[in-house]
């Protein structure tokens, strides 16, 4: 059977209270360089490879925040990954589970995974 949607995942958009400080955040996570445009006063699109991600501050309340990962950020080193948020003093919310992945908390309250792949 064929369909017209596309089994892809074009963009996963984050709740953020303040666009501007979540661009730094997230470029300093992903180790990018904090640049382009904010668009229309609200979004931000990260540079990435594979699915999208936007920051966008106008869907941002304390409801839509992810309570529960909605997604993971790859890495090849789940330990020198769980070290590195916890010198640049991002939120761990787990140790390692399963020598696999762990959780953190963005500024906002957003729950996101990191996972080795």
């Amino acid at each position: 059977m064929s369909s017209p949607i596309l089994n892809q995942i074009g963009t996963v958009f984050i709740p953020v209270k303040d666009i501007e400080k979540a661009r730094a955040w997230y470029c300093a996570l992903l180790g990018l360089v904090e640049e382009g445009d904010i668009l229309f006063g609200h979004l931000y699109v990260i540079p990435m490879e594979g699915a999208g991600i936007v920051l966008d501050s106008k869907i941002y309340s304390e409801e839509t925040v992810f309570k529960t990962p909605a997604f993971h950020f790859n890495t090849l080193n789940i330990e020198e990954a769980y070290e590195a948020m916890k010198r640049q003093n991002v939120k761990i919310l787990t140790k390692i589970e399963h020598q696999h992945y762990f959780n953190i908390q963005d500024p906002d309250g957003n729950h996101l995974m990191i996972c080795q792949c």
